[in-house]
């Protein structure tokens, strides 16, 4: 395995710790994603190389993994013309979603010798007579390790968000977090609709309150703010700002 090459098709947090495993093993990395995120850049190691498509990257490996959601834009992302440009002996692991893997395209290139081995955790009806296609339970997501984890994000997340308004992970509401740079904040839940921030600001700046700092994020109808001013709020202040049309819910978060 070591000086071998991995190609990993999607490098989130998921990606990002088997490319710090894989070149712990001596393997060389390359990577494509084209929406990473800039905390996912961030996280990558060094030693990743950049591929410059999935054709490219394919190209490449010699162990392929794929850790991308099934979309319209990744159904099928390795198909029969991606089996063809494939080294001679490749192995392909998929641990994301069953579709975005063509299963008669892989079949295919089993049997014609293109790829070496198949390696998921999803049942094939097509493949499973194969000898080398190995799948394994999909368990991931019920291990003790799992369950303890989940639990323990879900807790700190809500502690953020009583404690300072911080949201990550909402069903309705947009991701946003500011870090506090005041000890007096409040955490603006409304609708999203033009004008809202500047009758917020207004609001405060009427009140002789001093904004320190802002962030609003919005998702479909919902928007949230929050913002730190320098001193403390009414409660006048806040009855104001609850009345304001479109304005769904007014926390005060004093540090």
């Amino acid at each position: 395995m070591s000086g071998s090459t991995l190609g990993i098709i999607g490098l989130g947090a998921i990606g990002s710790m088997l490319a710090e495993a894989a070149i712990q093993l001596g393997m060389h990395v390359i990577g494509f994603d084209p929406d990473i995120t800039v905390d996912a850049a961030w996280r990558l190691p060094a030693h990743v190389k950049k591929a410059a498509s999935v054709d490219d990257l394919v190209k490449r490996a010699d162990f392929i993994s794929m850790h991308v959601p099934l979309l319209p834009a990744t159904k099928d992302l390795i198909n029969a013309e991606r089996v063809k440009l494939m080294k001679k002996g490749c192995i392909l692991l998929n641990f994301a979603r069953d579709g975005i893997v063509n299963e008669q395209a892989v079949l295919d290139g089993l049997n014609e010798g293109r790829v070496y081995a198949y390696v998921c955790d999803f049942p094939s009806n097509l493949l499973r007579q194969h000898p080398r296609f190995v799948a394994l339970p999909h368990l991931g997501a019920s291990t003790e390790e799992a369950e303890e984890n989940c639990a323990v994000m879900v807790a700190d997340q809500v502690a953020d968000y009583l404690e300072n308004g911080n949201i990550l992970n909402a069903v309705n509401f947009p991701n946003i977090a500011m870090p506090r740079e005041s000890g007096y904040r409040l955490a603006i839940a409304n609708a999203n609709v033009p004008n809202m921030l500047g009758q917020i600001s207004t609001t405060l700046a009427e009140a002789g309150l001093n904004i320190h700092n802002m962030v609003n994020k919005s998702r479909g109808d919902f928007a949230f703010t929050l913002v730190d001013v320098e001193t403390a709020v009414p409660q006048s202040v806040i009855d104001q700002l609850t009345a304001i049309s479109g304005v769904l819910r007014v926390r005060y978060l004093p540090s």
